[in-house]
């Protein structure tokens, strides 16, 4: 298996680095391929330009339409296009930063911005009906990914009744918006809660954790959302009313639900 490791993590002696570390020695020893891409060990430059698309600075800058274009006549700064043939290369990404105010670094949200453009990762026709895949299906349909993620709190209070919200529920946009939408299956995360205040023994549970988590991610199933074109929705991109009835909110779109 070909793996991409996407690390968002400004510190390599962190928590962070080290359970990288460990998961990219795992997945060695188990036979896969790796390759690290850590953002800001490149210097990844996280901000959209007209430059990304080759686009003249004083036009208005459409940056689906021109991206998409950009992509179509291989126009992409080389940059953007070399992420693209790790992404092209990899069967599985795992996708691995410390939550800030409740989402990934800009940084890697920088990376998602510029390297999942429009005719790559999204706005790809159905060879045979025309219509445009997505949420299951799309550019990328056939790779997998997870997140990786380390917390400062501790993890009751991202349960079902925590304060800050169930985990899969505020990892929605990620999973659900940027995986899923663009065909890729998104895997449960794995989260190390208490980041901030981890001892030698809390890094070795997490580590452990970790590695057992890597040994079966190939036979792991993902996280059970619905197709957009599975029946499950109308015309308009609504939920069926017959299921989960009377229920509201980002669980509906799983298949749990109903």
């Amino acid at each position: 298996m070909n793996v991409l490791w996407l690390f968002a993590h400004p510190e390599r002696r962190s928590l962070n680095a080290a359970l990288k570390n460990d998961g990219v020695r795992t997945l060695t020893e188990l036979g896969h391929q790796v390759r690290v891409h850590d953002l800001y060990a490149m210097k990844w430059d996280p901000v959209v330009q007209p430059c990304d698309y080759g686009h003249d600075p004083d036009e208005r800058l459409l940056v689906s339409k021109v991206s998409r274009q950009a992509h179509a006549a291989n126009r992409l700064s080389p940059d953007i296009r070399a992420e693209q043939q790790a992404v092209r290369w990899a069967d599985t990404l795992i996708v691995q930063f410390p939550m800030w105010w409740f989402g990934m670094p800009a940084i890697l949200k920088g990376w998602f911005d510029r390297i999942f453009v429009n005719g790559f990762a999204f706005g790809v026709a159905d060879p045979v009906t025309g219509r445009t895949m997505r949420y299951g299906d799309g550019g990328l349909a056939g790779k997998r990914a997870m997140v990786l993620t380390t917390i400062g709190a501790r993890e009751s209070s991202f349960g079902p009744r925590g304060i800050h919200g169930e985990l899969c529920e505020v990892l929605f946009g990620v999973h659900h918006g940027i995986f899923f939408y663009s065909g890729i299956e998104a895997l449960p995360p794995l989260a190390v809660y208490g980041a901030d205040r981890a001892d030698e023994a809390d890094f070795a549970a997490a580590a452990e954790r970790l590695r057992q988590r890597l040994a079966e991610l190939e036979e792991l199933p993902g996280l059970p959302f619905r197709h957009e074109n599975g029946g499950d929705y109308d015309a308009d991109l609504v939920l069926r009313p017959h299921l989960a009835p009377g229920e509201t909110g980002v669980s509906i779109h799983s298949r749990h639900q109903g």
